[in-house]
């Protein structure tokens, strides 16, 4: 935000004081995910290489399940633009809000708020989604995924695999690949 806290927001949150006293401010995008091990985005749009998509309760159960683990994201990109590729690259699966195709792109505020909502209706049936594996350890965090991709992304040029003057699709495939592992 421009400024924060501020008035505005206080009267825009209608006595949900105690979410803005908690709010976080990160300056980048990296920083806000660091520490999360599931990442879900949200688009309208197709892409040249699909990302796996769920639909909003699809979605929803995932991060229920996935804060169960540890911290997870839920990423919405700007009113104007949606997220990048860039910032869907972060992402292990996208949400896609069913729609009318001739108007597909819902604002910012009705997208937030049918997600919270099928949050809150997760959260509230107590169906964590699929049924998960115990695992060991812990869940590797963004910030670990963004390290691993960059040394991935050096190794391969090294190797003679991947040509940084023509990437093409390469690392954003081989980090879906690996985002759905």
């Amino acid at each position: 935000p421009e400024r924060f806290p501020s008035p505005e927001a206080t009267d825009r949150a209608a006595g949900a004081d105690d979410l803005l006293d908690s709010a976080v401010i990160c300056a980048s995008l990296d920083e806000a995910l660091k520490d999360c091990h599931l990442v879900i985005g949200t688009s309208a749009r197709p892409r040249r290489i699909e990302w796996p998509t769920l639909d909003p309760a699809a979605g929803a159960s995932r991060l229920v399940q996935g804060a169960q683990q540890g911290p997870v994201a839920l990423l919405f990109g700007q009113e104007r633009t949606g997220l990048l590729n860039s910032e869907l690259d972060r992402c292990h699966f996208v949400v896609t809000i069913p729609a009318d195709q001739a108007y597909s792109s819902l604002n910012l505020a009705s997208a937030v708020q049918i997600l919270a909502y099928e949050i809150y209706r997760a959260v509230l049936s107590g169906r964590p989604g699929e049924a998960t594996e115990a695992r060991e350890g812990r869940l590797a965090s963004s910030e670990d995924m963004q390290r691993f991709y960059q040394h991935l992304a050096e190794v391969l040029q090294q190797i003679g695999f991947l040509d940084p003057d023509n990437p093409r699709y390469l690392m954003r495939r081989l980090m879906r690949l690996f985002n759905r592992a």
